[in-house]
């Protein structure tokens, strides 16, 4: 279930990790040997790429090009990788993103949920520090329904650098800490990378917000200044109703602290060990606004079980 994250998924971040590329000086236009549109300009890595508009039908598979081979590290399940991209339509002639003028990478976890099948493919298995041409077809991208300025049936050509990557723990493993207040939920203190489970008893909210240790980590405090690398599950108190979050699914998501919409979230975190599992009880004027959205009940108390994991 994912319906929470589009409430707490925050603005991507500036990332300074920058990885050696290949040391191929590369050209200023780069056609490509396999049939996939031509970089007019920027085909350097880490250099802003244009693209040509494809030439007749597409390809019907996945199709990787690796346009400059990196030297680093090969991604494998669980890494944490930042990807630098343009994309744009086979027959089109321009973009409908890229980041590269934004200066911000994409935080891309390898083997997870959280982008489309096509880039989960072609980044397995691939260097630090390449640039890739990938062509994605409409099975491994956003089907017949499109997605935004995104066409239906649409096949995608991505320009792609991959600037970084790191492994990220499977879990908090911080030291147990006592929890004895009968009166907040009891987290379970497993270290295996699967969902903790959260009893919440019956008895009613607290007015406040609480933010405590289930496993407290050694690595420093964090301030609104950091970004980390989380796994999390949310739950209304009220009936103990499952929201959703990343454990289930054995995904990570990045929080820039500062920019988080929840206070509660924020004003929970922030302060807190990186390494700690957080329990978080947010009572509803540190929550969402007092009215239903995607499935939570207005003036709701929400319960949020946080692994502060790494700072990406």
């Amino acid at each position: 279930m994912r319906r929470l994250a589009g409430l707490v998924v925050v603005p991507l971040l500036l990332l300074s990790t920058v990885a050696c590329g290949s040391e191929d000086k590369g050209s200023d236009s780069v056609s490509s040997k396999g049939g996939l549109p031509a970089i007019t300009a920027g085909a350097k890595f880490g250099e802003k790429p244009t693209l040509a508009k494809g030439e007749g039908d597409p390809p019907k598979q996945l199709k990787i090009e690796v346009i400059s081979a990196g030297k680093g590290e090969v991604l494998k399940k669980g890494d944490l990788t930042q990807v630098n991209y343009l994309g744009q339509e086979w027959d089109e002639d321009k973009p409908f993103d890229n980041s590269f003028d934004r200066g911000q990478p994409f935080d891309v976890t390898i083997g997870a949920p959280g982008v489309i099948e096509g880039w989960q493919k072609a980044l397995a298995n691939q260097k630090v520090g390449s640039r890739l041409e990938v062509s994605i077809p409409p099975d491994l991208g956003y089907g017949a329904q499109g997605q935004g300025d995104i066409k239906g049936n649409a096949t995608l050509v991505f320009v792609m650098d991959i600037v970084g990557a790191k492994t990220v723990p499977v879990s908090a493993k911080g030291s147990e800490v006592a929890q004895d207040n009968k009166d907040l939920p009891k987290v379970a203190t497993n270290t295996d990378g699967k969902a903790p489970k959260v009893t919440i008893p019956a008895s009613a909210p607290p007015k406040d917000l609480v933010s405590s240790y289930v496993l407290e980590g050694t690595g420093p405090e964090l301030t609104a200044k950091d970004s980390v690398v989380v796994k999390y599950d949310a739950y209304v108190w009220q009936g103990a109703k499952p929201l959703g979050g990343t454990y289930q699914s054995d995904a990570t998501i990045t929080w820039q602290l500062g920019q988080l919409p929840v206070k509660g979230i924020k004003d929970g975190v922030i302060g807190k060990k990186l390494g700690s599992r957080v329990l978080l009880v947010i009572p509803p004027g540190q929550g969402f606004p007092d009215q239903e959205q995607q499935g939570i009940p207005k003036d709701a108390t929400l319960v949020f079980t946080v692994d502060l994991l790494t700072k990406p």
